[in-house]
């Protein structure tokens, strides 16, 4: 039975849910746990079933299969939502796969074009949990074996929307770290498009990763210092290849080595990203001492946060690691804070006042604004998000045996 596939019917026609019931109670391998006639009632008995695979008309009153599955991506990440719908537009299958449908049905289909697309779903998702917990334990040995010699730490910005301001943060963290007088690296790990050399005023002919291709595929960044840019405002700069077919060649396994070789040398290793998860990111999330999430007071920004939030505990991110910055958060768009933290669950851990006059002024002369006007509540803003994460730093540090210690004495407290 554990190894039956538990299925959830969406539809709000009876006879086409008794329908589907009866085709899938031929299968052996297959079990309907429930079915629902409406949005809500799916979202309601999904988180009761657990079910596997949802099977989701997408055209039902009120609430419909697009927005049901949107919600569903954060109420039941492990729930597969196959989506099934009479018309087969291009803009259909589109919008069912943004809101994070895995497979697409067109109505009518055969018994067997249902339990071909539920088995290949579901062999899908046991395969990406697999990768994912593979990938944790993974991430878990490897600060492991790197956590008794590494001397800073490494900050990775991240927000799964672009446009919200992630990069002018990295920039301006990096150096507000400098400015306290601590030894900083930036690393522009948006490969294929890096801005930060902008943002910084440097020579576009300058040293990049590109640089150290020849050194890639033996794995080991051998040449790291070579291509490090001292900026003027004292931290070093490693800035991404100038061409997206240059950061190709650039793979997950070098990067970690990069990014450990930084650590080594430098207090703060400030990482940029960009706004997606692939190989390349996940690799900077999981070398990460601390995750910058950036969010702004935007409804498509709160709810791609709140997705990848989910992501993250997946993937065994505690929440120590992850710190919430709001951006632009005194800007008046007609949510709250306090709404935003019930939509995601936590607490915002720092916020950073809107001062469009003083970023815009500062990126167009290549002046990192904490530099230009420091006196600026914006600036204050990234000098205060700066020492906090140094104070934090240090305090885990100086907890780690402490905590090592209760580890090994509530793992050993019933002998």
């Amino acid at each position: 039975m554990s190894d039956q596939i538990r299925i959830l019917i969406v539809d709000d026609i009876p006879e086409t849910r008794e329908h589907l019931a009866k085709l899938l109670g031929f299968e052996t391998d297959m079990e309907v746990a429930g079915a629902a006639e409406s949005g809500p009632e799916a979202l309601e008995l999904a988180q009761k079933l657990s079910p596997d695979v949802i099977l989701m008309d997408i055209n039902m009153p009120g609430m419909d299969g697009i927005a049901t599955s949107e919600q569903l991506a954060s109420l039941v990440p492990s729930a597969a939502v196959i989506m099934m719908s009479v018309q087969g537009e291009a803009d259909y299958l589109r919008r069912s796969m943004l809101a994070g449908a895995r497979e697409f049905l067109v109505k009518p289909f055969s018994a067997d074009e249902l339990t071909t697309s539920i088995r290949k779903v579901r062999e899908r998702e046991v395969e990406k949990q697999s990768r994912a917990a593979d990938r944790v334990e993974a991430a878990v040995t490897a600060r492991s074996a790197e956590s008794a010699s590494r001397g800073g730490q490494i900050v990775t910005v991240f927000s799964p929307k672009g446009g919200v301001g992630r990069t002018t943060i990295a920039v301006n963290l990096a150096v507000a770290a400098a400015h306290e007088g601590r030894k900083v690296a930036l690393v522009d790990g948006s490969l294929q498009f890096g801005d930060i050399g902008v943002m910084l005023n440097l020579d576009p002919r300058q040293r990049s990763l590109a640089d150290l291709v020849p050194e890639i595929a033996a794995g080991v960044p051998e040449s790291l210092d070579t291509v490090l840019v001292k900026h003027e405002t004292g931290i070093d700069v490693l800035l991404a290849p100038p061409t997206p077919e240059t950061a190709e060649l650039v793979t997950p396994a070098y990067m970690r080595g990069v990014l450990a070789r930084l650590r080594d040398d430098h207090d703060l290793v400030v990482v940029d990203t960009q706004p997606v998860l692939n190989d390349m990111v996940l690799t900077m999330l999981d070398v990460a001492d601390k995750i910058v999430a950036i969010l702004t007071l935007e409804i498509t920004n709160i709810r791609n946060l709140r997705v990848f939030l989910e992501v993250a505990r997946q993937l065994g991110y505690d929440d120590g690691r992850l710190h919430l910055v709001l951006n632009r958060a005194d800007s008046s768009l007609g949510i709250r804070v306090a709404d935003v933290e019930r939509s995601i669950g936590r607490k915002v851990d720092h916020s950073i006042v809107s001062d469009g006059r003083s970023v815009v002024y500062a990126l167009n002369r290549g002046v990192p604004f904490v530099i230009s006007n420091p006196e600026a509540q914006v600036s204050q803003d990234l000098f205060r998000l700066a020492r906090d994460l140094s104070t934090i730093h240090a305090d885990a540090r100086e907890a780690e045996p402490a905590q090592r210690s209760a580890q090994r004495r509530s793992i050993f407290a019933w002998r």
